[in-house]
């Protein structure tokens, strides 16, 4: 497996027509997927390489904030066979991600960083992501991809389609997408503000009672 490769099959992933999420697609379009590449997900020595692609798509992002974009880390080695398995190594990924985050101390202005909060979102270099999880074993078919995947997308982009207009109509649609393509509509999703998004990350219907294992390292 090599990044070209990779590239290669998250565009087709996309481009099939029956993926629901119009977001994605106009990402695609515009040229704002990156991918980068890595081993096992939940590996330390893997964060550390993650933060450093993140915080060159956070420099990039500030430079270009004209459309929609998005950052794929992509770990082929040693997939989690489970949702329960993928959830965990996930969580992991992100704890160690954010030990290496150099400005964890400055959590995005926008954001939580309590993940029962229903404000909460991940932050890393100070800016929120909203991450969705994709992996082969995924009940969910639009989050069954071929190898374990983190796609961290700005939050500040959902705020901007927001102020425009845009954001419910490209919702609604997907969704819709989402049930021809399902049969049935993610019981993890809510809207935005009535419940927290780190439910949403895994893609894996999550109990009531589930509490995430992420916790924000001292300041």
């Amino acid at each position: 497996m090599n990044v070209s490769r990779a590239q290669r099959a998250f565009a087709a992933f996309i481009r099939d027509p029956s993926f629901p999420c119009l977001g994605a697609k106009g990402a695609l379009r515009q040229g704002g997927c990156r991918v980068g590449l890595y081993g096992s997900l939940g590996s330390a020595a893997e964060a550390e390489r993650l933060a450093t692609d993140l915080g060159e798509f956070n420099e990039s992002f500030d430079n270009n904030t004209k459309g929609l974009t998005a950052f794929a880390a992509m770990f082929p080695d040693q997939p989690p066979e489970t949702e329960i398995s993928f959830e965990t190594s996930m969580w992991k990924e992100l704890q160690s991600l954010h030990e290496h985050d150099v400005h964890a101390g400055q959590w995005a202005r926008d954001a939580s960083d309590d993940p029962a909060d229903p404000d909460f979102s991940f932050s890393f270099g100070g800016r929120a992501f909203f991450i969705i999880g994709l992996h082969p074993a995924s009940s969910r078919i639009a989050r069954r991809f071929e190898m374990p995947t983190l796609v961290f997308n700005p939050r500040s982009q959902f705020t901007q389609l927001r102020d425009d207009g845009r954001f419910e109509p490209l919702k609604s649609a997907t969704r819709a997408r989402d049930i021809a393509l399902q049969g049935d509509l993610n019981p993890n999703l809510a809207d935005f503000g009535s419940s927290s998004e780190a439910r949403q990350y895994s893609g894996r219907k999550v109990e009531d009672d589930w509490a995430c294992p992420f916790h924000r390292k001292a300041p």
